[in-house]
Formats: structure tokens, sequence, C-alpha cells
């Protein structure tokens, strides 16, 4: 095994023997703007008691240049991720001097220019372990410490990281900036930012605590930035949780930055939150986006206290933070901000998440076996998202509302600035509670799996609920009919607790009986043969959008089952989508419905059903309020559909050359680029129509677009020098090789493509060998084949028994995928 590749066994018995006390880092990134220099210094004092005579410090960089221990410099015993340190004392000093590289894979200190001005930017990404790709560090989170950083960059610039600023020398040409040191917080957890961000102040005060809060962005988008929009669900954040946990805001300030080529949504540094540059909206954006936005926003805010001030031992516990954080950020949503329907969100696309990722053959309990950290890059997951937020929200139906958070507060308390483990968590709810939870958590936390839940009749009379995979719910029945006006609204409700496979329940059937209304619990639901017909007919009748969101939930989990027909469902798509009022509700079925007719119909049914949805995407935005985020959101379906169906290719470049307008569409630059991109791979736009395009978004974004678009066109040649980019050229960006995989599938050409079949699986191998996670990730995912065997994919996991299990994981679950695929076709 690599070096690099920290276990779980190694690294506790690290923390047994050694504590870290204190930590100084200085980074020098003065030549950041100079293309042609891809190194920066990094140097590290860390303090740290000891019980053993040798430990090793991790680092990924260019070269170590010295190592002193205790005063005394030493031999350097580097390969490549760990420096050996010997001769300790009970108390030790040690100073690594080193060589950091800069990133363009979004690990460690990230780098990026922009071309809309030639700036430079900075920022670091480290979860879960590429701090040590910028300083020298224990890269473990059970190793907290304060943390001093001292940056030296050029003069102009803004700098910041996870602390205010405690001293700034400066001129025109270089600034040297050193922060006050940080509460003791883990390595993933530090941060820093740096270069001409614009930013926006303003400050949040609650008693006699005030925090000072800033938003920042690149220079060419500052001019979209709703700054005023995202302090506002700041405070509303920063209110809701001040209250709810007794526990003031222990950070000191809060900045939140938005930053280029980020390979996540957000994350939680103290202090210093960043956010993918996707969420400052370059044109118009629907009110889901909008919502997300605000969940991500709370969602990390959450974290200041689940996983910052608290943190798990190892990255087993992962839940601890994360499950927490994604309830958080819907609860705070639904009751701080102007959001009152983000359950409705959790419900239908969360879940579904969670959903898809318990039904895989790699799935795992809540809390997880990571052995090493490979197998925790992978473990941020649904499973540890959204199940275990889903799980949390059954909690909280199981012990009270009210023992939950005094639970929560009771944590916080007892363990602040430490690390934890279930045990603990587990301890302060049964005491605020009273309630035994080792049965519940042994079902929920500890097993993997998904239940499915249906109502059926009793022999003789009544009916029963009937349960694969038995597990306590505590879960509503709903039951609805028609009112005087022809709506769909709930009429009867029952609460039950449910253990066995089958509990016995008395109700009167109506149209439409719903299992887990109100979205208690987490279990997939089926519908009964009358509650389909019903929702067929009536689906748009139906009042409450979390009941509504519900049924597309369970419409949609029983067509990707096999159990309900694709014609089906598309037909319900079809009819109901056009007026769905619920944005993310909207969202969701349009994108299920586009991936069910592209991998889920036969391949004599694909081009017709193709050209239908392509029709239904057309009309649909053709019809919605001008302007409105319906409009934009079937136009965003109808370059998806364009990709592989040209029927409407003529009326899509019209509205893209101005000959013809689509009333209220706001063509921004997103959207120009997918329909670009959409022609392109239909061969109806050429290398000059893309060139031209790029002429009026000479962006970062329009550079990673038109990359695609290029990419996209139906080409032997074409698609030979994506596939050549995407594996041999390492100067690719973690977005760029994104665009180029994406260019490559468009279309779904597989006459052009199924070629790369056996390649791909003679590649993989020495990609995962020598490729970061992050960058050998995104090929193992994005060209795996689409094929219509599964014969090539177990003949390699036949032959690759002993390939890594991180690396054997990706292809299994990329099997499972194909094979559901292939099963759901022949369902008919």
């Amino acid at each position: 095994m690599s070096t690099a590749n920290l276990t779980r066994d190694e690294t506790a018995a690290r923390s047994s023997a050694i504590t870290a006390r204190a930590y100084r880092v200085e980074l020098d990134v003065l030549t950041a703007p100079d293309p042609d220099r891809s190194d920066f210094a990094t140097t590290t004092t860390l303090e740290f008691d000891a019980t053993v005579d040798a430990t090793w410090i991790d680092f990924i960089g260019l070269s170590v240049e010295s190592v002193t221990v205790n005063g005394d410099s030493v031999d350097v015993e580097y390969d490549g991720a760990r420096i050996a340190i010997r001769g300790l004392r009970p108390s030790n000093v040690v100073t690594v001097t080193a060589v950091g590289e800069y990133s363009r894979s979004g690990e460690g200190l990230h780098r990026f220019h922009d071309p809309v001005d030639a700036q430079t930017y900075l920022y670091t990404q480290y979860e879960p372990s590429d701090a040590r790709r910028v300083f020298a560090c224990f890269e473990q989170p059970d190793m907290k410490a304060p943390f001093t950083f001292a940056v030296t960059a050029p003069g102009g610039w803004e700098v910041v990281s996870n602390r205010t600023v405690a001293t700034r020398e400066a001129d025109d040409t270089r600034q040297v900036v050193e922060f006050e040191p940080t509460l003791p917080i883990s390595t993933y957890l530090t941060a820093i930012a740096a270069g001409p961000y614009a930013r926006v102040d303003s400050s949040w005060s609650k008693g006699d605590l005030t925090v000072p809060l800033g938003v920042l962005c690149r220079a060419s988008l500052a001019q979209y930035l709703d700054a005023d929009t995202i302090f506002e669900v700041t405070a509303q954040g920063l209110d809701f949780f001040a209250e709810q946990f007794d526990y003031p805001y222990p950070w000191g300030k809060y900045d939140q930055v938005f930053v280029p080529e980020y390979n996540l949504g957000a994350m939680e540094n103290p202090g210093l939150v960043t956010f993918t540059e996707a969420y400052v909206f370059r044109g118009a954006a629907t009110a889901a986006q909008y919502e997300g936005r605000a969940n991500t926003i709370l969602h990390e805010m959450a974290h200041m206290w689940f996983g910052d001030l608290v943190t798990m031992v190892w990255w087993d516990d992962l839940w601890l933070k994360e499950s927490f954080a994604d309830y958080m950020g819907a609860l705070a949503s639904a009751e701080a901000t102007e959001w009152t329907d983000a359950w409705v969100a959790f419900a239908n696309r969360r879940k579904a998440w969670a959903y898809s990722q318990d039904q895989l053959p790699t799935t795992h309990p809540i809390v997880a076996d990571i052995v090493d950290l490979e197998a925790a890059k992978l473990n941020f997951d649904g499973i540890t998202y959204a199940k275990g937020a889903s799980v949390l929200k059954q909690l909280v139906a199981y012990v009270g509302r009210d023992a939950f958070f005094e639970g929560a507060r009771r944590y916080f308390r007892t363990h602040e600035f430490g690390n934890t483990t279930l045990a603990d968590l587990l301890a302060e709810l049964e005491a605020a509670s009273g309630r035994d939870l080792t049965v519940w958590a042994k079902l929920w936390l500890q097993t993997s799996g998904v239940s499915t839940l249906t109502l059926e009749r009793r022999k003789g009379k009544g009916h029963e609920i009937v349960q694969t995979e038995p597990r306590p719910h505590t879960l509503a029945v709903g039951c609805y009919d028609f009112d005087e006006s022809g709506a769909l609204v709930l009429s009867r409700r029952l609460v039950v607790d449910i253990e066995e496979a089958r509990t016995p329940i008395e109700l009167t059937e109506t149209p439409l009986v719903l299992l887990n209304d109100g979205d208690l619990t987490y279990a997939k639901v089926r519908l009964g043969g009358y509650s389909i017909r019903t929702v067929e007919s009536s689906l748009d009748r139906i009042v409450d959008p979390l009941a509504r969101g519900l049924v597309w939930s369970a419409l949609w989990n029983s067509t990707r089952d096999g159990q309900l027909e694709v014609p089906r469902y598309l037909e319900m798509a079809r009819t109901f989508a056009p007026t769905e009022p619920n944005m993310a509700l909207l969202t969701s079925v349009l994108a299920n419905a586009s991936f069910a007719v592209g991998h889920y119909l036969p391949a004599a049914e694909r081009d017709r059903w193709r050209n239908r949805w392509l029709e239904s995407c057309w009309d649909a935005m053709s019809a919605a309020d001008p302007g409105s985020g319906a409009q934009l959101a079937w136009a965003r379906a109808l370059a998806s559909a364009a990709t592989v169906d040209d029927g409407r290719a003529t009326e899509i470049r019209a509205v893209l050359d101005g000959t013809a307008t689509v009333p209220g569409l706001a063509l921004d630059p997103d959207l120009r680029w997918a329909l670009w991109t959409a022609l392109a791979a239909t061969g109806r736009a050429d290398a000059a129509d893309l060139d031209a395009e790029l002429g009026r978004d000479d962006t970062a974004s329009g550079r990673t677009a038109h990359r695609q678009a290029l990419a996209a066109r139906p080409d032997e040649q074409v698609k030979a020098q994506a596939w050549a980019a995407a594996w041999g050229d390492v100067s690719l960006s973690n977005d760029h090789l994104d665009a180029v995989i994406g260019g490559f599938r468009a279309g779904a050409r597989r006459d052009l493509i199924a070629e790369y079949d056996v390649e791909y699986f003679a590649a993989i191998g020495e990609a995962w060998a020598t490729r970061s996670i992050e960058i050998a990730r995104r090929l193992v995912l994005g060209l795996f084949p689409a094929a219509d065997s599964l014969v090539p994919v177990d003949a390699w996991l036949d032959a690759n028994a002993a390939a890594p299990a991180a690396l054997r994981r990706l292809v299994l679950e990329q099997r499972d995928h194909l094979a559901r695929d292939l099963h759901v076709r022949r369902a008919r």
C-alpha cells in the first residue's frame, strides 16, 4: 500500500503516542501569478508531546529541504508522503522546510488564472487528507491543535484564513499577513484563500456577541454576487442555531468565499467557509437554485458545531457531522428562511440519492468501517449525508424534538474542541430522552439497506403494512380523498409504530393511500394499484407539495426498480410536470425523465421517446409563463434532450442567432452553451460556431463550456482526441477534465465510442496508481462504458481481485448501475 494512504490502525497508534500542541505555518505564494512557477515555499513548526522515540509527519510535495528536531538539524528521511522523525523527547519542537506544488485538481492549494482579467486566485481544500499537500502535519482528525498562519503574498491581494488578521506588513509589491491563532481544530479544517477577491462586509449580533461577516468571490464575478441575499440567509441561520444549540458561535468571524474549479458544493472551514462559485448565478436562476444555495449555506453553518467544535475521531464516524449538517440544513431552511418547503426537496431529491446508494452492492452502515484514507474519500456519499439525515429525522420523531436538542446541547458542552464516536453521542441522547437507544442504533446506524413499505389487504379483512428488511419505524399513513373542488386533500392520518415484517392497520381505503405521509422515516414506499391509477389521472390535484413530492418519489423508485413501466412513468411526467409549481420537484422530475429515456428504455423504443421528450420540453418551455423559473427549467431540459435528438435544431439555432425568440426566456451564457453543445453533439454546429460563441463569453466558464462543446461533435477524430486528452493530458484542471469527459459522452453515440471500452479497462489501474484520487475517480466514473453487456466489467473484476479496494468499489458501483439499466429495459 502507498504510504500516502494512511490507515485507521496506524493513525490511532500515532495519536496514542503523540499529542499535538501547536502549529505555525508559513506560506510564501509571492510567485503564484507566474504560470511558469508551480512551486511554493512552506515552513511548518510543530510543537508536540511524545511517549515514543520516533514517529512520522505527513507531507506531499515537491521536496523537503530541511528538518530540525529540538534545535538540531537532522537528515531528511522523506518518501514522498511521510517524513520520518527520530530522537523525540517528552516535549518537542520540529520545523520542516519544504516546497509544495500548486494544485490543478482542487486538492490542496488550488491555483486558478482568470482569463477575463489575467488575475490569479488561490484557495485550499483539504478534506479528508490534503492539508499535507500544503504544510507538514499530523494528518488525522483526532490530533487537534491551534494553528497560526503567516502568508507572504503579492501586494493588494485579499488574504484570508480561519481567523482574523493579527499583523500585516505590506508595500506595493508584497505583504506578509499573520493571523490570530485558531482554537483547537483538525488539520483538514484549516484554510487559506488569497487573490484579488472582491469582498463585501456585514455583521451579525446576538446579545453581547458580534460576528463580522464577509462574502468574497473573483473580481470578474463581483457584478453577479448577490451578497445581501447571502447575508440574509447567514443571519437567519446564526439566529436559528444560536437558539437551538444554546452554544455561542465560537470561531470569531464568518467569511464565505465562492471559488472556481471547486470539487464540492462547499466546505465548513471554521471562520472561512468555501463554496463552489456555481452558487454565484451569472444569469437567471430558479427558485430551486436559490433554495439549494440557502440549504448549503445552512448545512455548512451547522458544521461550526457538528464537525468543527466536536469532531469525529476517525472517518468511520463521518456521519457524526455530515448527517447532522444535512438534517440541520433542511430544518433551518424550513423554519428560519423563506424556503418553508425545504423538506419537499429533501424528501424528493436528497433521499433519492440515499435510496440509490443504499441499493448498491457497496452500501454500508451509516457508521461505516473505514480502514484507510482511500475508503474515507469515497464515503462522502448518499449514505453518510442523506440517509443519515433521514434517520436523524426519524430519531427526532422517536425521542421527541426537545430531547433531541437537549442531547445535542449536552454533546457540545461535554466534548467541545474534542473528538467523539457514536457511543459519545448516544450517551447524551439517552441522558436527555431517558430512552435506551442501543437497539435503535444497531438497527438504523450499524446495518445497511433500505426497507420497502407496501400496503396490502389482509386475508379476511383489513390491511397490513409489509416491509422488507424490518426496522422500527414511527410513520404516518395518509388517506387522501377528493374535496368538493376536486382537489386531493388529506382526510385522515394515522401515526403508527412498526417493527415487524407485517403490521396490521385499520383504515378505510381512499383514492390515495400514502405510506410515510409527512416523510417521517427512511424507506421506499410503493403505491397500491388503486392509488397509482388515482395519481395517473389526478397527480396535479394533490394540494400538499410534500405529499406530491412523496408520490413523485414513489413513482420514480418503482420505475428504477422495474416495478412500474417506464412509458407509464414518462407519460405521467409529460402530463403533470408542465403544471408542477414546486421548482425542486419540477427539476427532479425533469432529470429523472431524461435519465429514464436514456437508460431504461429498450433500444427499439429509445429514438421514439427521445423525440417525444424533446417535443414535450419544447412545448412546455413555449407555454410556460415568460421569465418564470419553470420556463428556464424546461429550457435547460430542452438543451439536454436536444443532445440526442435534433428535431428542434433549426429552431434552437434561430433562438441562438436571434432570428427567433422565446418570449421572456433569459438566454444567459450558461443556457446558450448548453444549447450550442446540443447542436454540436448532433452535428448541427461546427467549430466555427463554437469559436464565435466563445468570442461572446471568453470567461473561465465559457472556456470550459467551449472545450466540452468541441469534444461533443460526432466525429471519430474528435472523440479520439478527447479520449487521449482525458487519459494523457495531465495539465487539465479538474473542471477541464470533466468538460472533456462530458463532451466525449455527449450525444450517447455508442457507434463512435464503443471501440474504447477495452482501453478503459486497461487504463483504470494505472490511472488509479499515478493520478490523484480526485482525478482518477473522475476518469473511472466518467468514462465507464455504457455497454449492453456486463461481460467486460465482470472480466476486469475477476482479473483484478487484488486491485485497490477503493477502485474496485467504484467499478462495482458502476457495474450495478449498468445491471439496473439492463434489468429495467427487460422488465416489460
